[in-house]
């Protein structure tokens, strides 16, 4: 093989499966010489691979743990994989991931050929996920090009519908995309209005990044969580979960699991906790302290006592 950027990418992608190669085996794979393929395991180093070298009659070439995170070589199954995983973990808010997912798969489609991007809308179209509660849907797809559009500074244009069921046109500046919940908001500040806004994401239809760039502007905030946290705090007061746990702290916060920066656990004694949530969504957080698997009291608020009647009462004539 005498192209060295296709020789270079071939090897790349050899040395990416998780095995070691013996320099003759690449050299026969690649129809060069061992000497070129020393070469070439120069280059990928000088590029961020690392590459490590083991001596001796089993010795060879293979791609470890680097300082940095350099491009990967995807097959198209791998690529179609990693596209569908990225949707699912984008459009059903996986605590900590979802703005990270959001960012990676619009770098994933932006390159990925028409081809894959077919499979992957069939796939998605082909599948139904199991919600753990109610909450809306976000369009992947749209939070592909809202992302886009932060990244690079564009400024938006999309439709909005309002609470209220009022629709209208917004030219904004995106500042970022936060993950509340259930939730997705874009922050942006409206250039019709001349003020900040919070948008709902999954009241956009249609956006469209115009390819115009802007200046960022400084928030009226310590940043765009905080900014969201506020307005939904003025918009709608959210009811505070309050219950006593009769479980140890540390084993609450590992039965929680998507423990978060809307719940708090304080140890009461070394049998108890504590345990405060923020949420909009009672019936899921019912149902969330059910699955802990522990007694517990709840303090606050009254509606949280009555979701749990119902549920006790479906439960039990369910039951027989």
């Amino acid at each position: 093989m005498t192209d060295t950027p296709a020789r270079l990418l071939s090897l790349l992608s050899l040395l990416q499966t998780p095995r070691e190669w013996p320099g003759s085996e690449l050299a026969d794979r690649l129809q060069v010489s061992p000497r070129t393929i020393r070469r070439d395991i120069d280059r990928l180093r000088d590029l961020g691979y690392p590459v490590e070298a083991t001596m001796g009659p089993v010795g060879g070439y293979r791609l470890v743990a680097g300082t940095a995170m350099p491009p990967l070589l995807l097959d198209d199954e791998e690529a179609v994989a990693i596209a569908v995983g990225l949707r699912t973990a984008a459009g059903h808010a996986v605590v900590g991931i979802e703005e990270a997912s959001v960012r990676a798969l619009g770098k994933l489609l932006q390159v990925l050929p028409g081809r894959l991007r077919h499979r992957v809308a069939t796939l998605d179209r082909a599948t139904l996920p199991l919600l753990a509660g109610d909450g809306p849907t976000v369009d992947p797809e749209d939070l592909t090009v809202l992302a886009g559009a932060v990244a690079n500074r564009e400024r938006l244009r999309f439709g909005y519908r309002a609470g209220d069921g009022a629709r209208t046109r917004r030219q904004v500046e995106p500042d970022r995309l936060v993950s509340a919940g259930r939730r997705w908001y874009l922050v942006g500040f409206d250039l019709d209005r001349d003020d900040w806004r919070l948008f709902r994401v999954d009241r956009i239809s249609e956006p469209f990044a115009t390819g115009a760039r802007f200046t960022p502007r400084p928030l009226p905030a310590e940043d765009a969580a905080a900014y969201v946290a506020g307005k939904l705090r003025r918009q709608s007061p959210t009811p505070t979960l309050e219950a006593t746990l009769h479980l140890p702290a540390d084993e609450a916060r590992h039965r929680l699991g998507g423990y978060g920066d809307a719940d708090e656990i304080e140890p009461l004694d070394e049998h108890s906790c504590r345990f405060r949530s923020r949420t909009d969504a009672l019936d899921w957080l019912a149902v969330r302290l059910l699955m802990l698997g522990c007694e517990f009291e709840v303090h606050s608020p009254p509606e949280m006592r009555t979701r749990l009647h119902d549920l006790a009462g479906r439960a039990t004539r369910a039951a027989g």
